[in-house]
């Protein structure tokens, strides 16, 4: 589904260079559940930034499916994401001022579809994550558990190939993590989509079947896991 192919990225910082990432080359398949790891500046969100078309690599290529990322203008990308990537943020990100099911209702508003058409998908999806209670209610309203329930459906609603998620857990405590990486996982079987995790949280690593380091820029391990219950 995804091949990262001798991809380098590099920041002008002042007047210096900054190497992000050093010819790393991987291969992603379909229904992944996977994390990137690693310490903070070891490359592992910029990676996952241009897996989403958020950035380009300096050098090397970036395929998913048949686009490559790495070639296509800021217009294109923006139409690869509303359609097959889904977006999980540490802070969550959600419209303030609209409820939780209007928050999960907007990516699909933003594909041109009519509510009256995709108004059950939405319902089902918040029936998935387990708000259905709380569905007209905003987010200053809900837990940060909650929060984070809202981000996952908003993400998964378009029924994407790809969930790319930075830092799910880092805002959450022990026990709403371990609820949220277990309802993630129950999602990745039942909706197929393939979840990407950007994460150092030890957690994550307890539920991910596979499990790529990085430091320095560079992968300095990738492994298959075996998956057990958390």
């Amino acid at each position: 589904m995804l091949k990262i192919d001798h991809v380098s990225k590099v920041y002008q910082v002042g007047p210096q260079d900054f190497t992000a990432l050093k010819d790393v080359n991987l291969e992603i398949e379909d229904g992944a559940f996977m994390s990137f790891v690693g310490p903070s500046g070891s490359g592992k969100t910029t990676l996952l930034n241009l897996l989403g078309g958020l950035d380009k690599p300096t050098n090397g290529h970036i395929v998913f499916r048949d686009y490559r990322l790495d070639d296509m203008s800021r217009e294109e990308l923006a139409e690869v994401r509303r359609k097959y990537i889904g977006f999980i943020f540490q802070s969550y990100n959600l419209l303030p001022v609209y409820t939780v099911y209007e928050n999960i209702l907007f990516p699909l508003l933003l594909n041109n579809e009519k509510e009256s058409r995709v108004r059950q998908q939405v319902l089902d999806i918040i029936h998935a994550v387990g708000l259905d209670v709380e569905k007209n209610k905003k987010p200053a309203e809900l837990s940060g558990g909650q929060c984070q329930r809202v981000a996952i459906a908003r993400a998964l609603v378009k029924k994407p190939d790809i969930v790319l998620a930075d830092e799910p857990t880092a805002n959450l405590d022990t026990e709403n993590s371990l609820n949220i990486l277990e309802l993630m996982r129950e999602l990745n079987r039942d909706f197929e989509a393939a979840f990407i995790f950007s994460t150092h949280d030890e957690k994550v690593t307890r539920f991910v079947n596979r499990e790529v380091r990085l430091e320095d820029g560079r992968v300095i391990s990738d492994t298959l896991k075996q998956e057990t219950p958390a």
